[in-house]
């Protein structure tokens, strides 16, 4: 339980609907900012305005996935308020307060930095990221359908990068029935596609190795995707861009070659997002929990 524990929730999408629920259920005090248009109340749980808060009595705050942008404003799919999270905020809180986010970008991290407060990005834990790829893969392969006039099965399809998400969209496709390749760097990544019983291939090879495929998913979050390479693709190429923004791919060039490239960060929260909000929340229980013994020096 947390009972005794004081948490913002601040922006977000449905996936943060879950987050409230599981939170309410386990006996937290949430105080909503950016739910204002959202027709149902939860028990515990009071809709405020961020200049409403008690920023001192706050244990924790939990962004949305992509914390803030780089003004410092917060997203929400629930509100038309303009909601910003700032320094002066953060060093109202007590010094065990922890800040909850899926990603992090220069601003939340200087001001993270400059209040000594602790940000904790979810989507950096291993648990978190493998149990996002399910969703992740389901959305791809739905966009790819959605996308192309040829089927999955004996289409050539390139995937580049084989983190946690790639090696997840590498096996799903592979099993569709997809002749899939895989660019990696790490010698070790090139060994496991091989392990996989895919086909590796280093990515300082990527010019050659697009010349003949159907699909491109790209998880790598640098521009790897590059007009060198789009030169060399067939001009019916799906490229899928899974990377955080602004991808992995010149979109400019690929849309003068009139190659279709998606952008899509953020599948979970699109095509699944109550699953999506319930790995959420079923970490963010249990590193409450934590906070709330550890940190805070409550009883469980």
């Amino acid at each position: 339980m947390l009972t005794g524990l004081n948490v913002a929730v601040i922006g977000g999408d449905a996936r943060q609907l879950e987050v409230i629920r599981k939170l309410t259920e386990l006996d937290a005090k949430l105080f909503l900012i950016g739910f204002d248009q959202l027709d149902h109340g939860f028990t515990g749980a009071n809709k405020v305005k961020i200049d409403e808060i008690q920023f001192e009595e706050l244990d924790a705050i939990i962004l949305p996935i992509p914390g803030t942008n780089q003004e410092g404003l917060v997203d929400t799919v629930f509100s038309n308020e303009k909601i910003k999270l700032t320094e002066q905020q953060l060093k109202k809180t007590p010094s065990h307060c922890v800040v909850y986010s899926g990603i992090s970008n220069s601003y939340l991290n200087t001001i993270i930095e400059s209040s000594n407060r602790k940000l904790v990005q979810l989507f950096e834990r291993d648990d978190v990221a493998i149990y996002n790829s399910i969703p992740t893969v389901e959305g791809t392969i739905m966009m790819v359908i959605q996308h192309t006039d040829i089927t999955i099965h004996g289409s050539k399809v390139a995937v580049l990068g084989l983190g946690r998400v790639g090696m997840s969209v590498a096996r799903a496709f592979s099993a569709l029935g997809a002749d899939v390749k895989v660019g990696a760097r790490d010698s070790a990544h090139l060994a496991r596609v091989t392990e996989m019983g895919l086909h590796p291939f280093p990515l300082e090879q990527l010019k050659d190795e697009v010349m003949d495929i159907d699909v491109c998913i790209n998880t790598i979050p640098h521009q790897i995707i590059t007009a060198s390479v789009l030169s060399r693709m067939p001009a019916h190429t799906l490229i899928v861009d899974l990377a955080s923004k602004p991808g992995g791919t010149d979109f400019r060039y690929a849309e003068k070659r009139g190659i279709k490239a998606l952008l899509a960060p953020g599948l979970p929260g699109i095509v699944a997002p109550k699953s999506a909000g319930q790995i959420i929340a079923n970490v963010l229980s249990q590193l409450l929990n934590e906070l709330l013994i550890d940190g805070k020096g409550l009883s469980s």
